[in-house]
Formats: structure tokens, sequence, C-alpha cells
């Protein structure tokens, strides 16, 4: 688990707890052990309901110079405030399709194309 503001931030923190730790790497060896070990990160936030929700979930694509790539999968769309305080809305997808999803084609996993589909809510 690692609090962080957004998926992007999430990434910055786990570059400076290796930093912390003491490993001596340079930080684009950190940042390309990152993108090789992570394929998604996963928001949670607690709303101001109290409840906690998934608001956002990125797929980590690469690397490109020194710059871990990230895409948003999916995402939590506000929608209102009921009369109790509760905190109403709906996933969404981005309309990405992520690039893993060759990976679990080939193990015998599909997964259908509308839940990639931005005009459906989830």
């Amino acid at each position: 688990t690692v609090h962080a503001n957004t998926t992007r931030d999430a990434l910055s923190r786990l570059e400076q707890m290796v930093g912390m730790a003491g490993f001596p790497m340079t930080i684009q060896s950190v940042r390309t052990q990152i993108a090789s070990a992570i394929r998604l990160v996963i928001q949670l936030q607690r709303l101001s309901d109290g409840k906690r929700r998934i608001v956002s979930i990125s797929e980590i694509t690469g690397i490109e110079s020194d710059v871990i790539q990230m895409q948003e999968l999916f995402r939590f769309n506000r929608v209102s405030t009921s009369e109790t305080g509760e905190i109403q809305g709906h996933f969404q997808a981005t309309g990405v399709r992520p690039k893993f999803l060759a990976d679990l084609a080939a193990r015998g996993l599909t997964v259908p194309a509308a839940y990639f589909d931005p005009s459906k809510q989830l």
C-alpha cells in the first residue's frame, strides 16, 4: 500500500521509498524496475461521505526517456450528492484498451470489449 493523491503520485512515492531505504540505484534503474514490475495502479480515495471508493485504475505501459508511461483505464465519475450526503456516481471506462489484454488472451482469459466502452456505466 502506498498513500498518494493520484496514480502518478504513487509512482513518485515508490521512487522516494526506494531512495530512503538506501539502495544504491540510479533513478533510471528505480523507474525501470517499477515499470517492469507493476502493471496496474489502483487508487482508492475516502470521499466526503466517508466511504472509500476506487476512483482510478491506471496501467503502466513502459518507460520512455526516463519517464514511466501510464494510461488511465477507468475512473469514478461523481454525479451528485444525496440529501443524506452520500456521493452518487459511477465507474466508467476511458475508452483506452489495456496493453496487457494480449497477455490475458494468451492465458485463455477474455475480457469483453464492452468493459472498455466509455459510453457504458460500470
